[in-house]
């Protein structure tokens, strides 16, 4: 699948069928438990199980992703032809950049279909439980997404950041209309609203800057959770991975 996509490229290209792995502790976390301070239950750890069963027979998780070349950089601030993305001290932290690749994941509208009918039947432990499936879910696949295009810039001579997102790093959520406009969710069916939320809810999108002085020496998650083995610009040792 990496060595398919094009992280230059202009036209829209879909990921499919990916072998997701979903993270234990990220769920975990989405349910208040701090990982190394809270220990679960064997009762809990089961409902994880079940939860996580149904959830994997339910997830359809889809990358749409497509790059753009920037027309202007400022400290805080990227130009992409019409669209202005202010994100603040993005300069400083990825650099000159050719492109930057917008990108929207999604695990599909299944999962959260089933928490509102295990709502409804009052089932209400693994209703929740499952929607913390479903968040850790498009969490992993958006990070799988970055690690397929760290492994793409690779082999074509450049570098890809880490990604960053609306909401985030006070980037305003307000711009999740320009990152869509780079790159609509359409082809994976995901839509974006006028207040800028989308559907299905179990979606992220995100941003990457490229180029072969992009920089991406100030953050490690990428390569913590990456699982290419041989990668000689690795900067930290795996400690989990998101390919199952």
């Amino acid at each position: 699948m990496s060595a398919a996509l094009d992280v230059r490229s202009p036209l829209s290209a879909v990921l499919e069928d990916v072998p997701l792995r979903v993270d234990r502790d990220q769920v975990l976390r989405f349910q208040g438990y701090k990982k190394g301070i809270d220990i679960p239950d064997a009762a809990v750890l089961s409902l994880f199980d079940e939860a996580l069963a149904l959830g994997e027979s339910l997830m359809e998780p889809r990358v749409v992703y497509r790059a753009a070349p920037v027309t202007g950089q400022g400290p805080d601030l990227i130009e992409v032809g019409r669209e202005r993305l202010r994100i603040p001290e993005i300069g400083r932290l990825w650099g000159p950049l050719e492109q930057v690749g917008a990108g929207v994941c999604t695990v599909g509208s299944a999962i959260e279909g089933r928490v509102r009918e295990l709502w409804d039947r009052r089932e209400l432990p693994l209703a929740v439980m499952l929607d913390s499936v479903g968040s850790a879910a498009v969490e992993s696949l958006a990070e799988y997404a970055n690690d397929v295009l760290c492994q793409a810039a690779i082999a074509a001579g450049v570098k890809a950041t880490n990604r960053i997102s609306p909401g985030y790093a006070g980037w305003d959520t307000a711009e999740q209309a320009s990152l869509f406009r780079l790159s609509p969710g359409d082809p994976i069916g995901v839509a974006l609203n006028d207040s800028c939320v989308m559907t299905p809810g179990k979606s992220i999108s995100f941003l990457v800057g490229v180029g072969p002085e992009a920089r991406v020496d100030h953050y490690f998650t990428q390569c913590r959770r990456c699982w290419m083995p041989d990668c000689v610009y690795r900067r930290a040792p795996a400690a989990a991975t998101v390919r199952r």
